[in-house]
């Protein structure tokens, strides 16, 4: 027991870092030795009849170490640390920290000794003690391991088939140990170490016993996150480094860390920047930094680049002196390729422009360096990475919230980022956009006039400058402050040489001339301040004004944006403009007026709800958010003023995004009861004159919003009849067309599922039915008459109970004004008319002026074609509805069938022999519409049939261009009642279709075929040329709509595709964009339909390549275009095979080249084909 144990701590150390089992532990107790070969039977009872006694010795003496029985036994519980319970673990940790604690404090208070030989033995416990405590916290470190590794093993109820001991070792934290061990260690080093090793070799081993197991500590991310261990262990390192030479063992660990653990990335900065500032030793950051700059990642290695970048940023954010005195190597990155690094870098500049920014001093040198990484930043721009091109604009947002402006860098920042919102990727837009946004809110241009960027206002200030400018200068030939002359009076120069021989003459300057000149000069002195003031203030805003005009530049490209596939760049785009719009930028309003037609975005993701839920919060932070000093009475005058003005030069198609828009915000309940009233108000006052706008808006604001509520409408009728179809309604038309519309809401569709209103159907005698007849009946001759009588029709189908009867009566009274009062057509032209009829006649009016009779007339057969329309409308709604009825009366007799069948015999028995089933009753409503309503005895319609016949067939006699559009835009209408009328007027209606000069002709005539390809497929669809003809018509407004009509037509399969989809791919190269981007839009949907692109790409083809107009690099976009849609290998393979059978039959090298380009956009893998194209045109030429 009293033997000394010989330690040698590099023979300790051979061993140990060999492999800790093959520690040789002779003198180990006995009862240990028996367990070598079966470490399960090491039970606690054992260990702890072992452990304890070598407890109390140390504890007695710490040298009692030096014991080869003790020091044994300690190494062969650490040989088997694994099969140890963590309780004992944690005693032999306890053990050997206090230990050293203890020792070292011996020493340290011994030390200045002499004694060699005391001297020795004291380095050799201290050697042995740091040998146990670098073991046991590696057995501490693999036991933690372990424990974190089973963990996520546990079953539901958090009960394993775990032993007791390990069940245990579950409630062991060893960090506060750690954390004690870690202390004891900082306190051996504090110990004057250099009197007991003698050699650098020795004490570098012996500060290697403490730095190994830091280390490996941090290579635990768990323990990483620990702040307090981690200080801890920095302090070691720290000390070793600054006190015992450790510099360049732990230059290699960092390097070694930063390449094989990424979340020791920014713990390792963490640690130079502690070092440099707490203990001033940046040197191992500068050697770090050095060797980093230097070093070249394989291209494979993604671990390595990626925690050297986040080193990078932490050390540049933490201790950006050090980093910037080692910029010139680190910037070589910059021409690395792995793009990780290349954003480090960038971010790096970032952050040294900030820490340069805010020195309190700046020399030339701080500012040549912020212009040097500036100008980096902006090379940057260009990166060919986009995750390069994004940290760039990334870094400059942050810069944006910088103290310092740096106005000429923002100016060219604006510039680039406006550029950058046409890069190709989605992320670099959406930086882009979040660039221009914060460079607009953090602009350094509200020193003077508040900050707000309206362009007339800042253009009106520079001009008032330089009117001042102008005013200060004076005349040309006043010497002193005004520009210098270019030419020289010789007369000036001869007195000038006689100056310096004065004669006797002259004399010295009076007083008075004195004062004269003293007040001259003070003038002169002031004008020149007030100058140099001016300029400066022009200089302002000619910078100020530079930058406005950049951000409306890029404001049509944000718009574009705002229809971008990405939902997040969506989103940004949208906050952008409300940034805008509250700088007062003018452009800001289109994009506001674009983000309507957002509320359609699909929500089937999470993402199309996004877009929704954030439109509708940046329109209600925009228009439905009053300051908050309103009150509650002028929250609503401003929000209703707002909803008016949103209205103002809308489009039909912003108009139609805006109805949906108040939709959902009036079923989401934001807008109040308080609000509806003001705009009623708005709509209904008549006391005073107001805008004709704001009361149309009122009311088109009043209409969209009943379309979620009836109830808005239904309760203010009598407004609407009293404004809207009273006096100032028959003035001003557009009123009263909107009005017509708001009546329509009272009855909503059903369509929308939407609970039926309070509103029953009216009879015809309601005053708002016969004001509503009234109305289309007024005479006028403005265009407006025509959208005033659809609405005002289709508000009478939608109100009345019998609304053919009403409809009849006006169309009777018009023709009687038409024919009656115009003596161009003799009375008995339309025998059997004027029917009598007991509908109540309109209130009396004055004598209705004459008008023109052809305008009459257009706008009879307007009337006569509409009223066709809506009753076929109508009767399709009376088969819906009675199929509805007969099915709620069969439930219902369902469900209240009597056991007493006697009872309802008689009635059942009724019911079967009148009974009408509904498909006698859908017979006979199509006997309605293809008999009778246009060839009756007594249908009304059927006189006019015959008529606009006639118009249409003879343009000469009846010349007038509006006559003839009504005419046909009737008989259209017309031909969509009746099949037998249909193909009766067919060739009339393509002829019309062919040779009409007016394009709104054209495009009804377009529109009319669609519809009758839908009515009457049969007819159509032989006649479809004629349609794809007007793909190629001269007017872009024509070759749009018909565009349309056949996308859907194609798309909801009412045609038949045959030959002529090569006219729809020619669109895709229209100059005007909107075709190229509905055709762009038709063949994306096409392509989701069974393999529709790839079936018809062999007929696309040969129409495109014979078509001489279209040019060769057109013909490849578009090529290249519809192959994106052939994605199987085995239909590019057919379609290669395909084409390359054309190749042989080429007669000219334009159309080898085209099959040729065509063949290398299929991915079909064919070597005989790639001989063939490699051979070229002349070769296939010679063969032939």
């Amino acid at each position: 027991m009293d033997a000394q144990v010989d330690f040698d701590i590099n023979d300790a150390l051979k061993h140990y870092l060999s492999d800790p089992a093959i520690v040789p532990t002779p003198e180990a107790d006995g009862s240990l030795q028996d367990c070598e070969n079966d470490p399960e039977s090491l039970t606690g009872a054992l260990v702890n009849g072992v452990l304890n006694p070598i407890i109390d010795a140390i504890a007695d003496n710490p040298e009692n170490l030096s014991k080869s029985s003790i020091f044994d036994s300690i190494q062969f519980l650490l040989k088997h640390a694994s099969q140890l319970p963590t309780q004992t673990l944690s005693k032999l940790f306890d053990l050997i920290t206090s230990g050293l604690a203890s020792e070292a404090e011996l020493i340290n208070n011994e030390i200045e000794t002499e004694d060699q030989d005391a001297s020795r033995q004291q380095k050799q416990l201290l050697e042995m003690y740091a040998f146990l405590l670098q073991w046991c916290v590696a057995a501490v470190e693999v036991k933690a391991a372990e424990k974190s590794s089973s963990a996520p093993v546990k079953g539901r109820g958090g009960k394993g088939t775990k032993s007791k001991s390990q069940a245990k070792d579950g409630a062991w934290d060893s960090a506060m140990q750690l954390q004690a061990a870690l202390e004891t260690m900082c306190r051996v080093m504090k110990v004057k170490l250099g009197k007991l090793f003698m050699t650098t070799s020795d004490r570098d081993t012996f500060i290697g016993l403490f730095t190994r197991p830091v280390y490996l500590m941090l290579e635990s991310e768990q323990r990483t996150k620990s702040t307090t261990l981690r200080m801890h262990a920095f302090k070691v390192l720290c000390v070793a480094v600054k006190h015992h030479g450790h510099a360049f063992g732990a230059q290699m660990s960092v390097i070694q860390n930063l390449s094989y653990f990424e979340h020791l990335a920014e713990p390792m900065a963490e640690f130079l920047h502690i070092l440099g500032e707490q203990y001033d030793y940046p040197q191992l950051a500068d050697e770090v930094l050095r060797e980093l700059s230097n070093k070249e990642f394989n291209n494979n290695d993604t671990r390595g680049p990626k925690s050297v970048s986040a080193f990078f940023i932490k050390l540049s954010e933490l201790a950006p002196r050090s980093v910037l005195k080692q910029m010139m190597m680190l910037i070589k990155q910059l021409d690395s390729d792995v793009y990780t690094l290349r954003c480090a870098i960038i971010e790096v500049c970032g952050n040294l422009i900030a820490d340069l920014s805010k020195q309190e001093e700046r020399n030339e040198n701080s500012k040549a360096q912020i212009n040097a990484f500036f100008d980096l930043l902006e090379e940057r721009f260009l990166d060919t990475n986009p995750y390069c091109r994004c940290r760039t604009i990334q870094v400059y947002v942050r810069l944006c919230d910088l103290e310092q402006k740096f106005p000429k860098r923002r100016q060219l920042v604006a510039e680039l980022a406006t550029r950058s919102l046409e890069d190709k990727s989605s992320n670099v837009r959406r930086n882009a956009i979040k660039l221009l946004g914060k460079l607009v809110s953090t602009h350094p241009f509200s020193v003077m006039h508040g900050g707000q960027f309206s362009y007339k206002e800042w253009d009106d200030r520079l001009k008032g400058i330089e009117e001042q400018l102008v005013a200060l200068k004076p005349p040309a030939g006043s010497p002193g402050l005004g520009e210098k002359n270019p030419e020289v009076d010789s007369a000036l120069l001869d007195e000038a040489t006689t100056l310096n021989s004065p004669s006797k003459d002259d004399v010295g300057m009076t007083e008075e001339q004195k004062a004269a000149a003293l007040k001259k000069a003070v003038e002169d002195a002031a004008t020149s301040e007030l100058m140099g003031k001016l300029q400066l203030t022009k200089k302002y805003y000619s910078e100020a004004i530079r930058f406005i005009e950049v951000l409306h530049a890029g404001t049509p490209m944000v718009c574009q944006l705002l229809s971008s596939k990405n939902k997040s760049e969506v989103i940004e785009a949208m906050d952008f403009f409300v940034v805008l719009d509250a700088y007062k930028i003018q452009p800001a309003r289109t994009g506001i007026r674009r983000m309507l037609r957002l509320i359609w975005t699909k929500g089937n993701s999470d993402e199309g709800k996004g877009v929704q839920s954030h439109l509708i919060e940046c329109y209600k932070g925009l228009f439905f958010s009053a300051p908050d000093n309103f009150s509650e009475n002028d929250t609503a005058n401003y929000i209703a003023r707002n909803m008016i003005s949103l209205t103002f030069g809308a489009t039909p198609a912003e108009l139609t995004s805006l109805e949906q828009l108040l939709n959902t915000m009036v079923q989401e309940g934001h807008v109040s009861d308080l609000v509806i009233a003001k705009l009623w108000q708005v709509y209904g006052v008549q006391k005073q004159d107001i805008s004709k706008n704001q009361r149309r808006g009122a009311i088109i604001v009043l209409g969209m919003l009943a379309t979620a509520d009836p109830e808005i409408a239904i309760r203010e009728m009598g407004s609407m009849l009293r404004i809207g179809l009273g006096p100032l309604g028959h003035k001003d038309l557009a009123l009263a067309k909107y009005t017509c519309l708001a009546l329509r809401r009272m009855q909503p569709t059903r369509n929308k599922g939407k609970e039926p209103s309070s509103l029953t159907k009216l009879s015809n005698d309601h005053a708002i039915l016969v004001q509503l007849a009234a109305v289309v009946e007024v005479v006028s001759d403005s265009k407006d008459w025509f959208g005033v009588a659809e609405q005002a029709i289709g508000a009478i189908y939608t109100l009345s109970k019998h609304p053919d009867t009403l409809c009849s009566e006006v169309i009777r009274r018009k023709t009687k004004f038409v024919f009656q009062a115009q003596d161009s057509l003799p009375e008995n032209s339309m025998e059997g008319i004027e029917d009598q009829s007991h509908l109540p006649s309109p209130p009396p009016e004055q004598p209705r002026p004459r008008q023109k009779a052809s305008l009459a007339l257009s706008q009879l057969l307007f009337v006569v074609g509409h009223v066709a329309i809506k009753q076929t409308v109508h009767l399709e709604l009376c088969e819906i509805d009675f199929k509805r009825r007969k099915a709620d009366k069969e439930k219902t007799k369902t469900a209240e069938a009597s056991p007493v069948k006697n009872a309802n015999v008689d009635e059942q028995e009724l019911d079967l022999i009148g009974g009408t089933t509904e498909d006698d009753f859908t017979e006979h409503m199509n006997h309605i519409r293809e008999r009778e309503l246009l060839y009756g005895e007594n249908s009304l319609l059927s006189n006019f049939g015959p008529l606009v016949m006639e118009i249409c067939s003879n343009n000469t006699a009846y010349p007038d261009e509006d006559l003839q559009a009504a005419a046909t835009l009737c008989m259209a209408k017309l031909m969509c009642v009746s099949s037998e009328f249909c193909e009766t007027n067919l060739p009339l209606l393509i002829t019309i279709l062919e040779r009409s000069e007016n394009a709104v002709t054209r495009s009804n005539v377009v529109i009319a075929l669609g519809d009758m390809a839908v009515c009457f497929n049969h007819l159509i669809d032989e006649n479809t040329d004629f349609l794809y003809r007007r793909l190629n018509d001269t007017d872009a407004s024509v070759k749009r709509t018909c565009l349309m009509t056949l996308t859907f037509l194609i798309l909801a399969g009412q045609v038949k595709v045959k030959g002529q989809l090569g006219e729809m791919a020619k669109c895709l190269e229209d100059s005007d964009k909107r075709i190229a981007d509905l055709s762009k839009m038709f063949f994306t949907e096409l392509a989701t339909k069974d393999n529709a692109v790839y079936n018809h790409f062999i007929d696309m083809f040969s129409l495109l390549s014979a078509e001489k107009e279209l040019d060769e690099d057109a013909l490849k976009r578009i090529l290249k275009f519809l192959a994106s849609f052939i994605e199987k290998d085995k239909h590019a393979k057919q379609l290669a095979d395909k084409l390359a059978a054309r190749l042989q039959r080429c007669d000219t090298e334009r159309q080898w080249n085209d099959v040729a380009y065509a063949l290398s956009l299929l991915q079909h893998k064919n070597e005989d084909i790639q001989k063939t194209i490699s051979g070229g045109f002349q070769l296939v030429e010679a063969a032939a």
